[in-house]
């Protein structure tokens, strides 16, 4: 039974194919002239409108992607560096007063430095304006150095120089996160 209902079924639908397939149209395959014109038109409009719409989103998503990488890195270099500004402090105290507590507050200045170089270069990526990522590289490479001049018990005026350039790269830092801000 279920072999006769498939075989009938199968024939109903090859005699509609072949019904379908035998018919013909009339008409005339050829282009109206004065429509020929109007439809090129419209589709170049189409095209334009739409590459103009697709260019302005890809804009707004690069504009966002920016704004984001901004906050990440400005906020990493931001939370990180006074601790490790704070720990180098502490350290400086200890070596201006008291040469006891220089041991102790040696290693948790290098700690915090090496935390905020590493913190803030892992927050580095591509849609980042380039004076930024510049300066944000500059914050690093400087925290990493005074973090070296400390384990390594540098000479003062060596140690100096590295501290100023550890605040000069942070303050150029700060200034173009405030500047990308805007």
């Amino acid at each position: 039974m279920r072999l006769a209902a498939f075989v009938t079924g199968m024939c109903a639908t090859l005699a509609m194919i072949v019904v379908g397939c035998t018919n013909f149209t009339d008409g005339d395959a050829a282009v109206a002239e004065g429509e020929a014109p109007l439809y090129r038109a419209s589709v170049s409009a189409s095209i334009e409108e739409s590459a103009a719409s697709s260019s302005a989103r890809e804009s707004e998503r690069q504009t966002s992607l920016t704004v984001e990488a901004v906050h990440t890195s400005c906020e990493a270099l931001s939370s990180s560096s006074a601790e490790a500004i704070g720990a180098v402090n502490a350290y400086v105290d200890a070596f201006n007063e008291n040469a006891a507590d220089i041991e102790r507050t040696a290693g948790p200045a290098v700690d915090a430095l090496n935390h905020s170089a590493d913190l803030v270069a892992g927050s580095i990526s591509d849609p980042l304006p380039a004076e930024l990522r510049d300066a944000l590289n500059s914050w690093v490479d400087a925290a990493r150095a005074v973090a070296t001049a400390i384990a390594g018990n540098y000479p003062t005026d060596e140690f100096n120089a590295a501290i100023s350039r550890l605040n000069d790269s942070k303050t150029t830092a700060l200034d173009r996160c405030d500047a990308a801000y805007r």
